[in-house]
């Protein structure tokens, strides 16, 4: 019995599973997003293959350098001890697992954990690292057996590093271009259709200046779901008068779809011709509105908006993707640019010729991937002359070009996650609404980036995979857990898988901005007239939370929909 165990003891990679349950206990420490059960298992099985896989590589590497243990017997035992020791790691850490995870929800508000939930982990866990060993050993046999036929007519090594290229691509290929690309069209056709047929019976708006109404040059059929949330649920002006104790205008808003033109400049042409239509020029604010991924404009971004310059305000939106953000974000980030910066220059061109004295303030607006686009939309000195009056972009993704060339050049001694640009007269950072101010310090042009510091679609970086993101080390925000740590590869897996679960989180943390810091950040921005502190704090006040809506006094809501 003795040495049948030992004979299977050996026939394991100690330096795979040693590693693998490392990578599993690591991989249950908290990060920026509390997970469920189900979520913690399949990345603890991810990770564990991660490190398996690491593991056998390195073993593999020692074997092929031809080092050796001055004491093979006693270098077994070793590493039995320490695979051992692993496992005992990874126990204890299931046991504390629990707690880490209620500290994360207790700073946000949410019900901790039942006590048994690491025995579900554990057992969910089995399934995706089998199932990723598994494909890990045909690959590894591949190489095997690959190598062995060119080993007939090369050198034995020659052989096997040519078996291991030849299959390193044939494999990236595959998954890059048949399976990725194969996950992605289905995705693109599940959330089209999705978008073509939810509401498809719902009757067009009978009001002439909206979107989609019989006179209107956007087609109802042409834009989704989330297009008719932003075109009908606006308020009226009687619900902003009722709201405000002031006068009021019905806002416009002007809605392009992705199937309402067939290229982003004719869908361009078509939001000018419809912002013409109902006289958005005519307004005192107009703001240019990059959606999310999937067409969505974030009711609490536009309603506090509308409410703060009593209704006297026209935006548009264009659609440029059914895909959720993140999805977007990870496989195609630039594809809102284009839309982007067809809708800006066709916009500002009209602007630009309008008298200074009469046009109105242009402002730019985007959300998430929005927010990416939007950014990108115009290039500074192209402006220089005549710039727009402001922009407030939420939760910028940490692909974009325009957020990572501000944080980078922030002042000295300033955290990653609240830079300091400069004197802030153009450019501010916050992290709440309320870190903004409106004080005489702001320039012509007034820019906001708002980001949470527990949003992982503004902080996740590939360079986690083998570097501390400086957002961990130094000063940390109050929203971190300081129980969070870098770990190579692990931390780069649960931020990542962070970003998919970012829109879980409670209004006010990861990727979902509460009300207040949109009206906060507009008031900073966009200064507006006759309003005292006091009566914006009054109607700040209004501004509530309850369950998954947003409430506004007064009787009107939105839904908070991702």
């Amino acid at each position: 019995m003795r040495r049948w165990l030992g004979r299977r003891l050996d026939s394991i990679s100690t330096g795979g599973w040693l590693v693998g349950l490392l990578f599993f206990a690591l991989s249950l420490t908290p990060s920026l997003i509390p997970r469920h059960f189900a979520v913690q298992g399949v990345l603890c099985g991810c990770t564990f293959a991660a490190g398996y896989g690491i593991g056998v590589f390195l073993e593999w590497l020692w074997n092929f350098l031809e080092l050796r243990w001055p004491n093979r017997r006693v270098a077994r035992w070793v590493g039995r001890a320490c695979a051992c020791g692993c496992l005992i790691l990874a126990l204890a850490f299931l046991w504390f697992s629990p707690g880490w995870q209620n500290s994360i929800r207790a700073g946000m508000g949410i019900a901790p954990v039942e006590a048994r939930q690491p025995w579900f982990v554990a057992a969910i866990a089995v399934v995706p690292a089998a199932l990723l060993i598994g494909l890990g050993t045909i690959i590894v046999s591949g190489v095997r057996s690959i190598s062995a036929w060119f080993a007939r007519a090369i050198p034995p090594r020659v052989a096997l590093l040519g078996a291991m290229i030849l299959v390193g691509i044939v494999t990236a290929s595959i998954g890059n271009g048949v399976v990725a690309r194969g996950l992605l069209y289905a995705a693109d056709r599940f959330y089209g259709n999705f978008d073509r047929l939810v509401g498809i019976s719902d009757p067009p708006p009978s009001e002439s200046w909206k979107s989609g109404s019989a006179v209107s040059l956007v087609d109802w059929q042409t834009i989704g779901i989330d297009a008719r949330v932003y075109v009908e649920a606006g308020p009226s002006s009687d619900e902003i008068a009722d709201l405000t104790g002031a006068p009021a205008e019905t806002p416009l808003r002007v809605y392009v779809g992705l199937r309402s033109a067939e290229t982003p400049e004719e869908r361009a042409a078509l939001a000018l011709a419809e912002m013409d239509r109902v006289g958005a020029f005519d307004r005192s604010i107009l703001v240019l509105i990059m959606p999310v991924g999937t067409g969505w404009v974030e009711p609490a971004a536009i309603d506090t908006l509308e409410m703060l310059h009593h209704g006297d305000v026209a935006s548009v939106a264009v659609q440029y993707s059914y895909l959720t953000s993140w999805l977007s974000l990870v496989s195609e980030p630039d594809v809102g640019v284009e839309t982007g910066r067809a809708l800006f220059n066709a916009v500002y061109k009209r602007w630009h010729a309008m008298p200074a004295a009469t046009r109105p303030k242009l402002y730019l607006h985007g959300l998430s991937l929005g927010a990416y686009s939007s950014a990108a939309s115009t290039a500074l000195y192209d402006i220089l002359d005549d710039p727009f009056d402001g922009a407030l972009w939420v939760g910028p993704p940490f692909a974009s070009q325009t957020w990572q060339s501000a944080t980078r050049s922030r002042n000295q001694n300033t955290p990653v996650w609240r830079p300091h640009l400069g004197d802030g007269s153009t450019l501010r950072f916050a992290n709440r609404g309320a870190d903004l101010d409106t004080g005489e310090s702001w320039g012509r042009m007034r820019i906001v980036f708002l980001q949470y510091p527990s949003d992982p679609i503004v902080f996740f970086e590939p360079a986690m995979l083998y570097r501390e993101p400086e957002w961990l080390s130094g000063v940390r925000a109050p929203s971190v857990s300081p129980l969070l740590n870098w770990y190579p590869v692990v931390t780069f897996l649960q931020v990542a898988l962070d970003m998919a679960l970012a829109q879980t989180a409670p209004i006010g943390f990861g990727h979902v901005y509460a009300p207040q810091d949109y009206f906060d950040g507009w008031v900073a921005v966009t200064a507006p007239q006759g309003w005292t502190e006091e009566s914006l704090a009054t109607l700040r006040a209004k501004i509530t939370r309850h369950g998954d809506r947003h409430v506004i006094e007064g009787g009107w809501f939105r839904e908070n929909q991702p």
